[in-house]
């Protein structure tokens, strides 16, 4: 049996149960460190506020998620090990990197421009140190790999990060997740991950309900690799009801194994903090780790869809996913 590594060590698939395959516990845009006005650091506060907002969820049956934080938006697994420690969930972590827009990438761009060293070659070392070693001196080894491209285009490199995913994940077995921008790329990111010889099986094409064309997610889903919905709960990329409508449709064309969904929520975030104008608060007054739980779900058995087939993208789906299966 394949185990699946978590922030607290390896576990049986059968443990994972019902699974949010996309959230953040923790994250940080780069560049927060830089001002002076952001908050101290502060793990045991940090730690409580994560168990505040994943309480609610636990009570809905909520027992694993994947803290899809790729180490340029400033990964904490200390604070993961913690809160999956007192919540007594599984938590999944990444390796990998984000965008070239909004992730770390002078000091690869620099290395390679002075032809110091390989940009996809030292990308693929990465992971594999996280994969197999561990993250830092923490011991925790990632358990998904990682990796995201921007609005309308792969750069060259975001091309790098994804086949050096590519490589690690033949290599170890695990899986890729992605990010996708503003519902662009995901059947170009599909079709180079799977033509670098990755299992359609092991991959997971992220924010597909970003874009509310069925024939886009189709191109996708006709790769055979897997895709989520989960971006619930922000409704400032997309309205939920939109989101639900093109769900409802894929599961009933016959997709309920290919699918999953979750809310890539942020549990808490390094910065300054903030209030959001009231506007933009009201697009995401839904956004948190329950929204699938209260409102997703049962609009979902409202419009016929059965409970196996929720079992199916619940627990089914993730553990396939995860464990390799």
């Amino acid at each position: 049996m394949t185990l699946i590594n978590t922030v607290l060590g390896p576990i049986s698939p059968d443990a994972l149960g019902v699974t949010l395959p996309h959230e953040h516990v923790v994250a940080g845009y780069a560049g927060f460190e830089y001002d002076p006005l952001t908050r101290q650091y502060n793990l045991d506060k940090m730690v409580q506020i994560c168990q505040r907002a994943l309480e609610p969820a636990k009570g809905y049956g909520l027992n694993s998620l994947v803290d899809a934080t790729p180490m340029d938006l400033n990964r904490d697994v200390d604070l993961l090990k913690a809160v999956s420690e007192k919540m007594q969930i599984n938590i999944v972590c990444a390796t990998g990197r984000y965008t070239e827009d909004m992730g770390k990438w002078t000091y690869l761009k620099q290395r390679a421009r002075s032809k110091i060293g390989d940009m996809q070659t030292e990308l693929y070392e990465s992971f594999m140190y996280d994969i197999t070693q561990g993250i830092g001196k923490s011991g925790v080894k990632a358990g998904v790999i990682k990796v995201a491209t921007g609005f309308n285009c792969i750069s060259t490199c975001e091309e790098a990060m994804l086949r050096a995913a590519a490589r690690a994940s033949k290599e170890t077995g695990l899986p890729i997740i992605t990010h996708t921008e503003d519902g662009t790329m995901g059947p170009e990111q599909a079709e180079l991950l799977v033509a670098e010889g990755v299992n359609p099986k092991s991959i997971m094409i992220g924010h597909m309900c970003g874009n509310p064309s069925m024939q886009y997610q189709l191109a996708v889903l006709n790769k055979g690799v897997n895709i989520s919905f989960d971006r619930f709960g922000i409704e400032v990329f997309q309205p939920d009801r939109i989101r639900l409508a093109n769900l409802i449709g894929l599961l009933g064309i016959g997709y309920t194994d290919k699918i999953m969904i979750s809310q890539d929520f942020i549990a808490c975030g390094f910065g300054r903090g903030g209030v959001l104008p009231e506007g933009e608060r009201q697009k995401v007054a839904n956004w948190s780790f329950i929204n699938i739980f209260r409102n997703i779900l049962p609009a979902l058995k409202q419009a016929g869809v059965t409970d196996e087939q929720i079992k199916t993208i619940m627990m089914d789906n993730p553990r396939r996913l995860l464990s390799g299966a």
